[in-house]
């Protein structure tokens, strides 16, 4: 059989899908590098600069020189910042060796499954989910196991739904509050509840992914990992990505039992070694601020999302929740499917985004690269004059069908 190159990839990444939101990001850029005015509202990256005091530090920091190779869980100054973060904003208690420093929180979610999965462990996600968890797992060989939710429930779990799908081979549940794509954060008393279930399977982990913890219009946050009987179980993981808009800087970290942590290192070590030294410097500036520095951009998330919301509750067809943190909308259009547009059928939700991006030159994503086929997401992370237009050209399009 003569080998092509498809042959010679390893099963891994055969079976490996491409993110989603990547991919359709990819291609508004070729739209656009041809001339087309596409509006891309798919991916999740803040339309906000760094801010300068970040800058700045970055800059000292290569003027003092930190270009050389730093312990693999991160500078010392960085990681103590980040328990001062912890205790500050999550009243919750963690030493510099608890803390591990990694090129972005993807990393960071990648070392925690090459850590503790072994082939046939389950992982317990609820849908909706960020595209990468599933991959990132089955890629350490676990076996995904999706709770299902729904937009009348805010697309948050239950307790009941959660002691169900636990049996003897569950390993971890992973989870994210403000969540991507729903933009759904769950109360102290909902996480409560989650925990009641949680303690009773202490050798289940629980990875709480905290990315969007400051993009939260709610009056309150709290973390998993603060109930006193889940710290043992819990890694947090957040960075500064989202909330400082420093998606480029690939930044994240977590807290974790001294175990996980040392074990995540261990990994690291072999794969990237340190995070960059000119990020961890602008980190340490990040994480040592007060969230407060970033209310502008999180007012203005604000604005959009009520806007938003308000148009897109007057497309028929569309259904609709309302989001209370992160930067997306989560919208239900499977009242749009079996209609038509010359010709053809739209019979999902890859269908519906492909019509969006070829009749009204807007990117979303499906929801079925987050485990919902019912839904597409909307990021409202864009200038206001974006989303006006947006929104107007998905309305004249969606009046198009029939």
């Amino acid at each position: 059989m003569e080998k092509t190159p498809k042959n010679l990839l390893s099963e891994r990444v055969n079976n490996l899908s491409e993110s989603a939101t990547i991919a359709m990001a990819r291609k508004s850029r070729e739209l656009k590098a041809q001339g087309i005015d596409v509006i891309s509202l798919s991916l999740g990256e803040p339309d906000f600069n760094t801010p300068d005091f970040i800058k700045k530090a970055a800059k000292e920091g290569i003027d003092q020189n930190y270009s050389k190779y730093m312990a693999v869980n991160g500078y010392e100054d960085l990681r103590i910042a980040i328990c001062d973060k912890f205790k500050r904003d999550n009243d919750v208690s963690y030493n510099i060796n608890q803390i591990v420093v990694s090129t972005g929180a993807k990393q960071s979610i990648a070392n925690v499954a090459l850590s503790l999965i072994n082939p046939g462990d389950e992982v317990i996600i609820p849908a909706p989910y960020w595209v990468s968890y599933e991959e990132i797992f089955k890629m350490a060989g676990a076996v995904i196991v999706p709770i299902e939710t729904t937009i009348e429930n805010d697309f948050k779990i239950t307790a009941e739904q959660l002691k169900n799908a636990i049996n003897e081979k569950t390993k971890l549940m992973i989870y994210s509050s403000p969540c991507n794509p729903s933009g759904s954060v769950y109360s102290k008393e909902e996480l409560r509840s989650l925990a009641d279930v949680l303690v009773q399977y202490s050798s289940v982990v629980v990875v709480s992914d905290e990315i969007y913890e400051h993009i939260n219009f709610t009056d309150s946050y709290f973390s998993m990992a603060a109930f006193d009987d889940m710290y043992q179980q819990v890694v947090t993981v957040n960075g500064v990505s989202k909330s400082f808009a420093m998606t480029g800087w690939r930044l994240g970290y977590i807290g974790a039992p001294e175990w996980i942590a040392k074990a995540c290192t261990k990994i690291q070590g072999q794969f990237t070694s340190g995070a960059s030294s000119i990020s961890q410097r602008a980190a340490l500036a990040a994480v040592s601020s007060s969230p407060n520095v970033i209310l502008p951009m999180k007012e203005a998330f604000l604005e959009r999302r009520n806007f938003m919301l308000k148009e897109l509750r007057n497309i028929k067809g569309i259904k609709i929740n309302e989001p209370k943190g992160a930067f997306y909308l989560f919208p239900d259009v499977s009242e749009l499917f079996g209609q038509h547009f010359d010709g053809k059928t739209v019979n999902n939700a890859d269908d519906l985004c492909l019509f969006l991006l070829e009749e009204a030159k807007v990117a979303l994503v499906t929801g079925n690269a987050f485990g919902s086929p019912n839904c597409i997401r909307i990021s409202y992370a864009a200038s206001m004059e974006q989303l006006k237009e947006a929104v107007y050209r998905i309305k004249s399009a969606i009046s198009q069908l029939n």
